[in-house]
């Protein structure tokens, strides 16, 4: 059995299976409801019940007391729905929205996803769940007071662990500790969630995600999200890099295109190695847009990756009719 729930002011809706949290369900279906700790504790996921029947099958959690019980308020990151529900809470849509937090972290996983690129997932205390807006980033706080900064490669509904995906720099001592050193179950502090990389979930615009090198990390976290949340929009996306190589998930990013029809995905090589034997688009990624897309007015862009990428975007782009307003970018400025 299930249950609907509709929120407002929003208007969204989505279902909850029997038993299973609606915060849960609103994440999983890419609906973003306020949260903090999602242990019942802190209180940042009370709203208000409009409608409808929870139950607290562990018992009533320590933000519902007394004067919120009176409000008609509930907990739903404890919270089962047992009717169809209309509730009312403040979703929030931006980054100045979100509570940034502090705290440690430990590396659940790593692996190397190419010849430079390491997958670092991880996981904060139990007790914590860091909410973001897909396509975030979060910092790295070294020992020395410098910071780090990635962007966040997963979807909120999958926030158990937090990924990254993290180049090798040339002479970057973080990125060579990352590589040489760290081990998981190693502790780092992280500081979160900052950003203004995210999908804009008012437009109906189609979207262009313009990705260089790791610029992926956040792109398929709000493609993720996207495709979570029901979203038809029409979607391409351009992956540019040097080789075949360092498209170090392409098949991740081929599996969106074959999967949904409403995705495209092109990928560019500006130097492809005699023995990629490749066949597809080649040079500059921004360049690959223009030719596909002579009239960009109607489109919105998301670019994330090098400075020379994004400011290449930023200033050619123009040249096909496209409204710098509808420009959202990452440049991922490298720091040793």
């Amino acid at each position: 059995m299930s249950f609907s729930v509709n929120v407002e002011p929003s208007g969204h809706q989505f279902h909850v299976e029997e038993g299973e949290g609606i915060l849960d369900a609103a994440l999983r279906q890419g609906i973003t409801l306020p949260y903090g700790c999602r242990n019942g504790a802190c209180g940042a996921c009370l709203g208000q019940l409009q409608s409808g029947e929870v139950v607290y099958p562990d018992g009533e959690p320590r933000a519902l007391n007394a004067d919120a019980k009176s409000e008609g308020k509930a907990v739903f990151c404890q919270a089962r729905a047992a009717s169809d529900l209309v509730i009312q809470v403040r979703e929030p849509i931006e980054e100045k929205e979100l509570q940034i937090k502090t705290m440690p972290s430990r590396i659940a996983v790593m692996e190397r996803l190419n010849h430079d690129v390491m997958l670092l997932k991880l996981k904060i205390p139990d007790s914590e769940r860091l909410q973001f807006l897909a396509g975030q980033y979060i910092q790295i706080l070294l020992k020395d007071g410098r910071v780090r900064s990635f962007s966040l490669a997963n979807a909120p509904h999958e926030d158990e662990l937090l990924e990254l995906h993290i180049r090798h720099i040339e002479g970057g001592d973080f990125t060579s500790e990352v590589f040489d050193k760290m081990k998981v179950k190693d502790i780092l502090r992280i500081e979160g969630p900052h950003g203004q990389f995210y999908l804009r979930e008012d437009s109906t615009k189609p979207t262009i995600f313009m990705a260089g090198g790791t610029g992926f990390a956040p792109v398929r976290g709000i493609i993720e999200h996207a495709l979570a949340a029901g979203s038809k929009r029409p979607i391409h996306l351009y992956w540019g890099a040097r080789t075949k190589q360092d498209l170090y998930s392409h098949t991740i990013a081929q599996a969106y295109a074959n999967q949904h029809e409403h995705i495209q995905y092109t990928p560019v090589l500006s130097q492809p190695d005699a023995n990629d034997n490749w066949t597809g688009r080649t040079g500059y990624v921004h360049e690959a847009i223009m030719q596909d897309y002579a009239d960009l007015s109607g489109y919105e862009v998301y670019a994330a990756g090098p400075p020379v990428m994004v400011y290449a975007g930023r200033d050619h782009f123009p040249e096909n009719n496209f409204d710098l307003k509808n420009y959202i970018s990452d440049a991922f400025e490298y720091q040793k």
